[in-house]
């Protein structure tokens, strides 16, 4: 298996924004993608190092910038700034990740019938949104994600199947805001499911993050249950 990468420059509202593709050139005809939405950082090698997990997995990993020329954040200010945007107008988020979408689906490698996008922290909250938007794609995974809904996708049909891998304790979305999630992807007529991890806060996935004070601490376990658990997920959409 050899993994091969390339950048992918792709436009939405006048920003120019810049992908890495990630896939096993090996495998000669078209296959499914999986987006990776990174978190408040942008697309650190984080998210590009996950595209390259995908494509070891079969899949062409897609790692998409919401940020615009690849930036990547130097930390919780800079990140926070470069995310507030966002937060602020959910429907410009909803179309950065619509932009992405329409972009894999144009590569050679990319099966465009067969597209799923994972995403991690505020990542989570962008795929989730994408959801949200009745995009057409096979599924979305949240990695300890925020939950917020955006308050432009009442009475919007999901279309994606969504699983959410969540610590329990995480305070940036609290068990009601969980409980919230769930009775509103029910109205949505989405099929869901969350998997809750117990004894785990936010960020479980990234082995650098351990701020207990601001509630960001790696966990092994859930690290890894989540990620078998994705693979799960990934084998029943995409097939």
């Amino acid at each position: 298996m050899t993994i091969s990468t390339r950048s992918i420059e792709y436009q939405h509202n006048g920003t120019l924004l810049e992908a890495v593709l990630a896939w096993d050139n090996a495998i000669l005809e078209p296959r499914s993608a999986v987006m990776v939405a990174p978190a408040w950082a942008g697309r650190d090698a984080f998210a590009i190092n996950k595209a390259h997990a995908l494509a070891s997995l079969g899949y062409v990993g897609f790692a998409l910038d919401m940020y615009g020329n690849g930036i990547v954040g130097t930390g919780p200010e800079e990140n926070a700034r470069l995310m507030s945007p966002f937060m602020e107008d959910r429907a410009l988020l909803q179309g950065r990740m619509i932009a992405a979408l329409e972009t894999v689906r144009q590569q050679p490698e990319v099966d465009a019938a067969r597209v799923a996008a994972i995403g991690f922290c505020f990542g989570g909250l962008c795929v989730l949104d994408l959801a949200r938007s009745g995009a057409d794609l096979n599924g979305v995974v949240s990695f300890h994600g925020l939950f917020m809904p955006p308050g432009n996708s009442n009475a919007k049909k999901i279309r994606a199947k969504v699983l959410v891998l969540h610590g329990y304790d995480d305070p940036m979305a609290t068990p009601e805001q969980m409980l919230g999630l769930a009775n509103e992807l029910t109205l949505a007529e989405a099929d869901w499911q969350i998997h809750a991890y117990g004894g785990t806060v936010h960020a479980f996935t990234n082995p650098v993050a351990n701020d207990p004070g601001f509630g960001t601490v790696y966990k092994e376990a859930a690290d890894r249950r989540s990620w078998q658990s994705m693979g799960n997920f990934l084998e029943e959409v995409l097939k």
